[in-house]
């Protein structure tokens, strides 16, 4: 990356990444805080899945769909955060260029993936609660396997879309990344080509999965409460929708943040701002999905109490 181009310019071959801040005490005390949110992501969001995996009860579509979300948020906390850790320890704190490329491609693959499998799990409460007699057909092994790899390939399509993107733009210094990663927005500031085309695709792609996500969703609710609102008994309709509280949750918490990232004009908020979304998306986002779902679905409770008792009894 060390040749000429376009002229008297050199191609840059890393970047540096200027993160949260800039204050040697203040940098300390976030390494701890962030170093404490990622042990309980990858400790909470594995204990997740190895749970669903081992407990009999939890075999069931949803669960199966919660372990990938689980797996996702490890993806996109382990796709940024080790390397905020480490250049909180460093001074000067540098990417290289194909580093930052696979960092910006694996946080566009499991958000698309996180997103998707959102809208999966709103269509299998949707199901469950509007065709509970059709559920075991509806969402059978092979339409679950199917599903998860739709999923998987949105993920992988829109992360070739904002890899193909970035290999496209010429980056001719300076080569100060105003941001804790490689997001995509500080990136195109960065470039010295025309970046009409560059800034429209990636918003293009990821609002479309956006929109096409959302709209599944708000889809599956308005049955599922119109569906509800139908329910005679007062307690037959507080356990049909205790089963979608945590689904919920977790919808608001990833899509606001998301929307205000990829879909919001980036003249209606600062840098600074964008930095305190992403952290909450990339970072505490993923944590705080296990710790939703376990502490508000009694099915998990008593799966983990069931086992907490059988390997305490052996």
């Amino acid at each position: 990356m060390d040749s000429l181009m376009d002229g008297n310019h050199t191609a840059v071959s890393m970047f540096i990444l200027l993160g949260l801040t800039d204050d040697p005490t203040l940098q300390v005390m976030l390494f701890l805080l962030f170093l404490c949110i990622y042990l309980v992501t990858i400790s909470g969001n594995l204990s997740t899945i190895v749970l669903i995996r081992i407990s009999s009860q939890l075999h069931h579509p949803m669960y199966l769909f919660l372990s990938q979300l689980a797996f996702a948020d490890m993806g996109m906390s382990s796709s940024v955060t080790p390397n905020m850790l480490v250049n909180f320890l460093r001074e000067k704190n540098t990417i290289s260029y194909f580093g930052c490329d696979f960092q910006l491609g694996s946080a566009a693959f499991f958000g698309t993936a996180e997103a998707c499998l959102l809208a999966v799990m709103a269509y299998d409460r949707f199901v469950a609660i509007c065709h509970p007699l059709l559920y075991s057909t509806k969402m059978s092994t092979q339409v679950c396997v199917q599903l998860l790899i739709v999923a998987y390939v949105g993920g992988f399509l829109n992360a070739s879309t904002f890899t193909f993107i970035f290999f496209s733009l010429l980056f001719c210094g300076p080569n100060r990344v105003n941001h804790f990663f490689c997001d995509f927005a500080p990136l195109l500031e960065l470039s010295c080509s025309d970046v009409s085309v560059p800034a429209v695709v990636p918003s293009f792609t990821a609002g479309s999965i956006i929109a096409v996500t959302v709209f599944v969703i708000a889809v599956s609710y308005i049955y599922i409460l119109t569906s509800i609102m139908k329910m005679h008994s007062t307690e037959g309709r507080h356990k049909a929708f205790s089963t979608c509280t945590s689904h919920l949750t977790a919808v608001t918490l990833f899509y606001g943040t998301t929307t205000f990232i990829y879909v919001m004009p980036k003249s209606s908020y600062s840098t600074d701002q964008n930095k305190v979304v992403s952290v909450f998306y990339t970072v505490v986002i993923p944590m705080l999905n296990p710790l939703i779902y376990s502490l508000r679905n009694n099915e998990i409770k008593g799966a983990l109490k069931k086992e907490l008792e059988v390997t305490f009894s052996v």
